[in-house]
């Protein structure tokens, strides 16, 4: 990563050919080894996974929210057909941000030019994030993120289920209101925090706090299909993956040494092991990254943002996911959390208010889930750089962090898996 420590995340960008609105299941390899393939067993009912009840839909909260500010639920966001290139530099993008907040919101209309500051905001490089002040005809200040999407990450981030998931959340108290949108990009009120590093992940109060608001958002419905699109997204991973030519002779080199019959075979290893473990499906961040977490230490306010890979997934997935994260920026994964760490974790999220009554049992469920959902997300981040290396513009070695992720998943993989298949057999005598 680079010296500012972006979240990977805000670097992908995949072919415009790839439809990301399709279910892409391809076919296995020639000679492709079946002898992973198990018959699944009923081996958690999924009312003793301790799955969150559901609150209120998000959209209830917004309605309730606008009738009490005497306007309509149905109220549209604020749009405007401007775009702002996020490759200009600050000062030549700043007149072309004024515009667009200017046209967007109309009591800012006639304020002249000199009443906006436009900086950058530490975050995405090819998700730019400016922070707009205004001087308003009161004399108060006010603040708006203005956020510009970089050029093709539509092809990997589906942008209306973003939108359609940010109004939702947003409405259920995460991350920050969406206050307008335009043409390649969208305007959210400014969070007053600072951003996690990975080393705060593990401090137990920021932990149980993390814990706890995780357990909230998986509790929120969004609208629409609630089929979970983990394993749809790395199949389609692996197909554009896997049929890459590099113009660089040493990359193809490199990219050569991987056997993706082996990666399939993979793939369909951990997906088999894990729908034995009836993970509840909640709607998932996804990319629960430091960079993906800020607080407010005064108020000690925790914020979860950015949910452009928000989607229905699996519960451990998204809690595993978040444990490797751990490993920071350098991933260094003997940062891992220890069980100790872990059992904090869950505790909070099953039992927000009364952690010490969480039994042994449900603590060795999520364990399990969650300890074996963290090998598909090795598979998911570790197909991801490959594209990127071949599709990004960003100076950074994709593929190394290629072999960086698989290797950790095959060092994890045996262990992992037979804890997993140890518990399950427990359960069929049982």
């Amino acid at each position: 990563q680079n010296e500012t420590h972006f979240p990977l995340s805000y670097f992908l960008v995949l072919p415009a050919r790839l439809n990301w609105n399709e279910s892409i299941l391809p076919a296995p390899p020639a000679k492709s080894d079946s002898s992973h393939h198990q018959q699944r067993l009923t081996a958690v009912k999924k009312d003793e996974m301790g799955a969150p009840e559901k609150i209120c839909t998000a959209m209830e909260l917004a309605d309730h929210e606008a009738r009490a500010n005497g306007c309509s639920g149905s109220d549209e966001i604020p749009s405007s057909s401007c775009t702002v290139d996020p490759q200009l530099t600050v000062a030549d993008a700043s007149p072309r941000v004024i515009g667009l907040c200017k046209d967007l919101f109309k009591k800012w209309s006639e304020l002249d030019e000199s009443c906006f500051t436009v900086e950058r905001v530490s975050g995405g490089i090819t998700n730019l994030l400016l922070k707009v002040s205004v001087k308003e005809v009161n004399g108060e200040e006010s603040a708006v993120t203005v956020r510009l999407y970089g050029p093709n990450t539509d092809y990997v981030i589906n942008r209306e289920r973003e939108l359609q998931a940010i109004k939702y959340l947003s409405a259920a108290g995460f991350g920050a209101k969406l206050l307008g949108v335009f043409g390649n990009g969208m305007v959210q009120s400014f969070i007053n925090a600072r951003t996690l590093t990975p080393a705060d992940m593990r401090v137990p109060k920021l932990a149980a706090e993390i814990a706890k608001e995780l357990r909230r958002f998986h509790a929120v419905e969004i609208p629409g299909s609630k089929e979970p699109q983990l394993w749809n997204e790395i199949f389609k991973f692996y197909e554009s993956a896997s049929g890459l030519q590099f113009d660089d002779a040493e990359k193809q080199r490199t990219y050569n040494t991987i056997s993706f019959k082996e990666v399939y075979g993979e793939i369909i290893e951990i997906k088999e092991l894990t729908s034995r473990l009836n993970s509840p499906v909640v709607f998932a961040h996804n990319d629960l990254l430091s960079g993906n977490l800020m607080v407010n230490d005064d108020e000690e306010k925790l914020y979860l943002i950015d949910f452009e890979y928000g989607s229905y997934s699996y519960r451990g997935f998204d809690i595993g996911n978040h444990f490797n994260e751990y490993a920071g920026y350098d991933c260094d994964y003997s940062l891992y959390p220890s069980k100790e760490e872990q059992d904090l974790f869950f505790r909070h999220y099953l039992q927000p208010d009364k952690p010490d009554e969480v039994s042994s049992k449900e603590l060795e469920v999520l364990y399990i889930e969650s300890n074996t959902f963290m090998l598909a997300s090795h598979l998911f981040w570790a197909l991801w750089a490959l594209i990127q290396a071949k599709m990004s513009p960003i100076d950074f070695d994709y593929l190394g962090y290629f072999f960086l992720r698989y290797n950790e998943y095959r060092s994890k993989k045996e262990a992992n898996c037979s804890l997993a298949r140890s518990y399950l057999s427990g359960l069929h005598k049982s």
